[in-house]
């Protein structure tokens, strides 16, 4: 199964950009809350175009829209989007609702199927204004209800009611958002690579279905943005959960980052890139890391992939487990941090005794520069892994 991943990441983005707040327009005429709207994706380094305005501001269509992100040349054609209920506001608008048509593309042997995408709470601010946080799309909250791929008549991946909700940052509050998808599917049996198939069919997973969670916030003024949650659950496997907070991702930073986008893909193919690399490098020194996790809850997953390595190896799942506790130390000496790996041996051996939950975390006492994990990483992974306050437990222990 081959998905061109050009096409899914234009689609993703786009979908995720016509989900996003627009910006600004001075007269309630829908030729120039149209302009506006385009004007404020070339802001973001993202082209917008339209064969035809139609309706009013009651409800505004924008036909055979098109839309290429940063860095593709190709733009996707999307279909019209309805504006419902455009009103004034401070020089700008306000639009109850943004929706697509319902989308479908076929490419390589995919076809893409999405149901209408609808966003609602957009604001589009005035031209020229000088608030930082008026320049950033904004909206309250999004809906998809149905997304999938089909290959040969199958349905490969599947994704419903995602959304989305947004409460914008107001009077020296954070914004914060919260988000998920009640369920996604995805057809194991599609994989042609025939080791990965003999496993896939070996643990049991040809068809899979879960959900997503996701919450985090992010405060403008100081630039900390944090991803409280974001947990992938598959059923009859575990749930993997993500979280990360970052300092320094201010709207200046995003101002520098979207020049920074834009510079880098009208650069000619085939130019020299070492000066927009360095400046992505440059960039990237005014972030600091403040803490991350990774934890992995069993739902049985852990004791199947052990009887079916057992079951190749002509052994039973305990020889397996044991073999493995017996690996790490080993391969932990290469980091020469006697005490990580000290933890990482208990943990590993607690977790294969009685699969419950696994995780990795890195808390420094203080957020961390980006400068010093770069120059840590190469000196000495050792030191860095104390810096960065890294531990990995096991089943709450």
């Amino acid at each position: 199964m081959t998905i061109h991943r050009s096409t899914v990441r234009k689609f993703a983005v786009s979908a995720l950009l016509l989900a996003l707040p627009l910006s600004p327009a001075f007269a309630a005429d829908t030729k120039a809350v149209a302009e506006r709207l385009k004007a404020t994706f070339e802001s973001q380094g993202v082209t917008v175009g339209w064969t035809g305005v139609s309706g009013d501001t009651s409800n505004m269509v924008l036909e055979g829209v098109t839309i290429a992100p940063v860095g593709e040349k190709e733009p996707l054609a999307i279909g019209n989007v309805t504006l419902k209920n455009v009103t004034d506001a401070n020089g700008g608008y306000l639009v109850d609702t943004v929706a697509t048509q319902a989308f479908s593309q076929e490419k390589d042997g995919a076809k893409f199927e999405v149901s209408p995408f609808v966003i609602n709470g957009m604001s589009i601010p005035a031209e020229g204004n000088t608030d930082p946080l008026a320049s950033l799309l904004m909206y309250k909250s999004a809906q998809l209800d149905t997304l999938s791929v089909k290959v040969a008549d199958k349905t490969a991946f599947s994704m419903n009611n995602l959304t989305v909700n947004v409460n914008p940052p107001a009077s020296g509050q954070p914004m914060t958002f919260t988000g998920g998808a009640q369920k996604f599917t995805g057809d194991l049996t599609l994989i042609q690579d025939a080791e990965t198939k003999q496993v896939v069919e070996g643990l049991g997973y040809q068809n899979i279905s879960g959900k997503l969670d996701m919450a985090g916030s992010w405060q403008p003024t100081d630039g900390k943005l944090e991803l409280s949650k974001y947990d992938i659950a598959v059923d009859n496997a575990g749930t993997i959960g993500m979280t990360f907070a970052l300092g320094g991702y201010t709207t200046d930073f995003i101002k520098s980052l979207q020049q920074l986008q834009k510079k880098m893909a009208a650069t000619p193919e085939g130019a020299d890139k070492s000066a927009e690399g360095m400046a992505v490098l440059g960039l990237m020194q005014q972030l600091s890391f403040g803490s991350a996790t990774i934890r992995f809850a069993d739902n049985s997953l852990t004791n199947k992939v052990l009887e079916f390595v057992a079951k190749k190896q002509g052994m039973t799942a305990k020889d397996i487990a044991n073999q493995a506790k017996a690996v790490v130390p080993f391969g932990m000496a290469q980091i020469n941090n006697p005490e990580l790996t000290a933890q990482v041996t208990k943990a590993v051996s607690d977790y294969l005794d009685n699969p419950q939950n696994l995780v990795i975390a890195a808390k420094p006492a203080s957020p961390v520069p980006f400068a010093l994990i770069a120059a840590g990483a190469m000196a000495s992974p050792a030191d860095l892994t104390k810096t960065l306050g890294v531990t990995v437990t096991a089943n709450g222990n």
